[in-house]
């Protein structure tokens, strides 16, 4: 059976869902903590305050040497050796990353090279609503016959916002998630759901850098080379569009939210989270955060969010996974997820 065939081949199995199974996880986190009370000793804010509004206790930091490449190797190391795989078997190389080492060129062929292959690689940016984006690509290459794919989620956001605004800098943080997909034919991964806006961008945005507007000397003393968000504006088409687009992947499978075992959401802010939970109709004992601990990585929340669900022996074999995602863009995306277990 071809690697195409076996990432088709199965009874029943409904349209846009792929025969595409997690063979690897893995993550990477740095050293750095940096908690609440260490943003309260320089802004005007508190532990209380950051945690009522945003469900967000610590963040991790790159150090001054990380770069978003140096921790999406990491975790694909990581993700490699869960697998049981070399480097020189990985058929593509995706990051889903917002915050690259450099304008240009793009992060995934450094990435590839420090991991020691010359396999295709690419960035793909869908900001915060990356990994999954990511994931139907990938699906779509192993169903064509391009297996395995290297699926990783770097970001180093701490490096995009202004120290100085407590209504951003207190949200984000740096990581990154990785993960080896290949075929298998009594796995499942989709329906998928994806969607964007791009009519209004400024909500979640950084208006200098690019080709648009270059940055100079007074675009960095304005300080509009960093990240800026209108908050109340994007947790409402948050909950909106993560439990529309979670609602149209259930229905596509012809499933219920009872049929959900887990639901992993991007780990943005525990309001919106518990807002989408509230509106598909899922109970806190089936949710999984980690937003406490890694405040918003973008693009690495899902899959670190998924290791710790492992970790805590959350995944057993057989487990579907609701996922769901928001970004800048503005972007979302869903799709099911059924665990396997080596």
């Amino acid at each position: 059976m071809s690697l195409s065939d076996s990432a088709q081949t199965s009874v029943d199995r409904p349209s846009g869902v792929f025969g595409v199974a997690i063979l690897g996880l893995g993550i990477s986190l740095p050293a750095d903590i940096v908690t609440n009370d260490d943003i309260a000793a320089r802004l005007d804010t508190s532990d209380e305050w950051i945690r009522a509004r945003t469900g967000i206790q610590q963040r991790h930091r790159a150090a001054d040497d990380q770069a978003t490449s140096d921790l999406a190797v990491e975790a694909a190391r990581r993700a490699l050796d869960d697998a049981g795989l070399e480097a020189s078997d990985i058929a593509m190389v995706l990051v889903a990353t917002s915050t690259p080492d450099h304008k240009i060129a793009a992060c995934a062929p450094m990435v590839a090279a420090k991991l020691g292959t010359h396999a295709p690689a690419l960035d793909l940016n869908a900001a915060c609503s990356g990994f999954v984006y990511g994931l139907q690509m990938a699906a779509g290459m192993i169903a064509g016959g391009t297996a395995p794919v290297l699926l990783i989620g770097a970001e180093t956001m701490t490096r995009v916002v202004d120290p100085s605004d407590r209504s951003v800098s207190i949200l984000f943080g740096d990581g990154g998630g990785a993960v080896v997909l290949g075929p298998d034919a009594d796995a499942e991964l989709g329906p998928f759901d994806l969607g964007t806006d791009g009519s209004d961008p400024t909500g979640l945005y950084t208006e200098a850098g690019g080709s648009a507007v270059p940055v100079t000397a007074d675009i960095i003393a304005d300080k509009r080379h960093f990240l800026t968000m209108r908050g109340r504006e994007i947790y409402r088409f948050a909950i909106a569009n993560m439990s529309e687009s979670s609602q149209r992947v259930l229905d596509q499978a012809g499933l219920s939210v009872d049929d959900v075992d887990l639901f992993v959401g991007h780990q943005a802010n525990i309001r919106i989270l518990d807002g989408v939970a509230e509106k598909l109709g899922i109970p806190a004992e089936r949710c999984h955060t980690t937003v406490h601990l890694h405040g918003n990585t973008s693009s690495a929340s899902i899959p670190l969010c998924l290791a710790d669900a492992r970790d805590a022996g959350r995944l057993p074999d057989g487990t579907r996974v609701l996922l769901t995602a928001f970004g800048a863009g503005l972007t979302w995306g869903s799709a099911l997820l059924t665990w396997r277990n080596p």
